[in-house]
């Protein structure tokens, strides 16, 4: 067998395992968003964000940087005392990975429950997540866009 046979052959053998286990990588940051979430555990999603991360949400403009995104969301937990997320799921899809950069679009669905009983807040939406691996190997979220959108109908 040639040598450039062998390399092939090791290279064919190889690619699926780095893809499983990039696979597996990705699936464990969305798990952990997914938790922070559920939680509003605002530390933790802020320690799954780039320094130089930036979120794209609707109606406002651009939020740049870590510090600021954070001091953002603490402001959205503030004006919020006694609601709580009851339900958070995110359904992702199309994972592109290109070295240290990986992107993957997806929808989300979030009820939050008011105090004094008030109704649930039901919304759906849709989210692009732009992420870096780190030099620690982890996943983080450069860049990310929400946009509300519809509550998905049956499958046809």
């Amino acid at each position: 067998m040639s040598r450039q046979t062998t390399l092939v052959f090791v290279l064919l053998l190889v690619c699926p395992v780095f893809a499983a286990d990039l696979r597996q990588e990705i699936d464990s940051f969305n798990r952990d968003f997914r938790d922070a979430t559920l939680h509003m555990d605002n530390a933790a999603a802020m320690a799954l964000w780039e320094d130089d991360g930036v979120t794209l949400l609707p109606g406002l403009a651009p939020i740049e940087g870590r510090k600021t995104i954070a001091k953002w969301l603490d402001d959205v937990v503030a004006r919020m005392p006694g609601y709580r997320v009851t339900a958070q799921e995110n359904s992702f899809h199309d994972l592109q990975v290109s070295g240290d950069w990986a992107s993957e679009w997806g929808t989300t669905h979030q009820v939050v429950q008011p105090p004094d009983g008030e109704p649930a807040v039901d919304t759906w939406g849709k989210i692009l997540l732009v992420l870096h691996r780190g030099r620690d190997s982890r996943w983080r979220i450069r860049e990310e866009m929400w946009t509300p959108g519809p509550k998905p109908g049956p499958k046809p």
